[in-house]
């Protein structure tokens, strides 16, 4: 039976998004179908004559006790990472999980968000966010300070937790990372947030220029350093004031250079800060070491509502991608 589940999610997912359905209302009409595989039995065993209960717990270590739903959930979430970021076609395979799990979770969490979007209106649920926490500041006393409504795009945690949570994305490691949760919302940290995670307190213009200096008299590029803490120790020893990432080295999934999220958000700052010669150097070391990078910044910029300033930095850095 678990055998029918990828041809059968496949199939509607394939079917709906030529409909024109996306995101969350993709992934709760899928359900549906793939629940009518187990319908069909009475009663649903493992080899081993144990049954399998339609619920049960996702989080179980005993495949029985997770129950039907949570390989369900499983199974779409899989088939939703394939379509963004893997061939292009819904088929739960491992083809997309390469990349790292903060690149998935922004990845699903953009994808998941466009059913909420419309032409009109590229990320309502976001600006309504900000609204109402403005009308919250309103009804504050007078003389209480106004506290301003933080950017990001949003979703119900919820909601989150359902996609993440199949995948073995852990929603916990990544908090005040890339996302930020709060009264059961959980922000997407705009990529200006994380400059500081990134560059430490030198900020873009310091590591560009080390970038920049890397590259004269035809050196290879290595860029590490960005995350190198030892380096930061070393450039202290000698004098000079330490970059205190707050990226650390046994926090990310990827190896010493960072995630290759954490590297894309690098080559957006440098947009931001206008770094032209430093981020055609950082692209090009970027695209000599895995096309991971390309695929993954395509994927994005199609992603990103069309108005947010993320889309427009990823737009503007793949133009000056090396072809």
């Amino acid at each position: 039976m678990y055998r029918q589940l990828p041809k059968r999610v496949g199939d509607w997912m394939e079917r709906l998004s030529s409909e024109g359905i996306h995101g969350a209302d993709l992934v709760f009409a899928c359900i549906g179908p793939a629940m009518e595989v187990y319908s069909r039995y009475s009663k649903v065993e493992d080899a081993q004559g144990r049954e399998i209960p339609l619920g049960g717990d996702p989080e179980a270590r005993e495949p029985h006790k997770r129950g039907f739903l949570a390989y369900v959930w499983e199974m779409v979430g899989r088939a939703a990472l394939n379509q963004v970021l893997g061939t292009g076609k819904a088929r739960p395979t491992d083809g997309a999980i390469g990349l790292e799990e903060d690149a998935r979770l922004t990845a699903l969490f953009l994808w998941t968000l466009q059913a909420t979007a419309s032409d009109e209106d590229e990320s309502p649920r976001a600006r309504r966010r900000d609204d109402e926490d403005d009308k919250e500041g309103e009804d504050d006393e007078d003389d209480a300070p106004r506290k301003k409504a933080r950017k990001g795009l949003t979703l119900i945690f919820d909601v989150v937790r359902r996609f993440a949570q199949p995948l073995g994305i852990h929603l916990d490691q990544f908090e005040d990372r890339i996302i930020s949760t709060e009264k059961g919302i959980v922000r997407l940290l705009p990529v200006s947030e994380r400059a500081e995670q990134l560059f430490g307190r030198e900020g873009a213009s310091a590591v560009a220029g080390r970038i920049e200096a890397g590259t004269k008299g035809g050196r290879q590029l290595s860029l590490d350093f960005i995350f190198d803490r030892d380096a930061d120790e070393r450039r202290t020893s000698r004098g000079g004031r330490r970059a205190a990432s707050h990226v650390r080295d046994e926090d990310l999934t990827g190896d010493r250079g960072g995630t290759t999220l954490d590297r894309l958000h690098v080559g957006m700052l440098l947009q931001s800060a206008g770094r032209a010669n430093a981020l055609r150097a950082f692209l090009k070391a970027e695209v000599e070491r895995s096309p991971d990078f390309m695929r993954l910044a395509n994927a994005l910029s199609a992603l990103y509502p069309k108005d947010s300033e993320e889309k427009r930095l990823l737009d503007a850095m793949l133009l000056a991608a090396p072809r």
